[in-house]
């Protein structure tokens, strides 16, 4: 499993250099995963219904290896690019990479708490500098109104 990790670890450190060819590649990965379950699934409902005469496509108008072939192909894709989980690529898988962050399951929990905790200071320290902006603007205002 290890081998695993460090491919996909190596193949988003590059692809998150060339956002556009990650988010096409990706996207053939989602596209194929996709196709796969759906030709799959269609294989499966041709087999129990061979003997119908209301079938919708042929049972042997295609190998029946072309919808697993998809889904194997369109899993390694997303698997060793690390959008297995995710449906888009947003910008924080992207960032993350470039960061060379472990992935969100990855982490410790104490790691995590230490996030919240700089998250809560941050917002305290956005509020106390907003309070201080409303001032300077009262403060300006009233200067304003006194020049004049």
């Amino acid at each position: 499993m290890k081998i695993f990790e460090t491919i996909e670890q190596k193949t988003q450190a590059y692809l998150s250099h060339r956002p556009k060819i990650y988010a096409l590649i990706v996207g053939i990965g989602i596209v194929l995963f996709w196709r796969g379950v759906w030709h799959s699934a269609d294989e499966i409902h041709n087999t129990i219904n061979y003997f119908s005469m209301t079938s919708s496509t042929s049972l042997f108008a295609t190998p029946w290896w072309d919808g697993p072939l998809s889904f194997l192909v369109g899993s390694l894709i997303l698997y060793f690019t690390g959008a297995f989980t995710a449906s888009f690529i947003g910008n924080e898988l992207i960032l993350s990479g470039l960061r060379g962050e472990r992935k969100l399951s990855e982490r410790t929990e104490a790691n995590l708490k230490n996030e919240v905790t700089a998250i809560a200071d941050i917002k305290e320290e956005l509020v106390i500098i907003s309070k201080k902006l409303e001032l300077l603007e009262k403060q300006a205002h009233v200067n304003h109104k006194g020049v004049e």
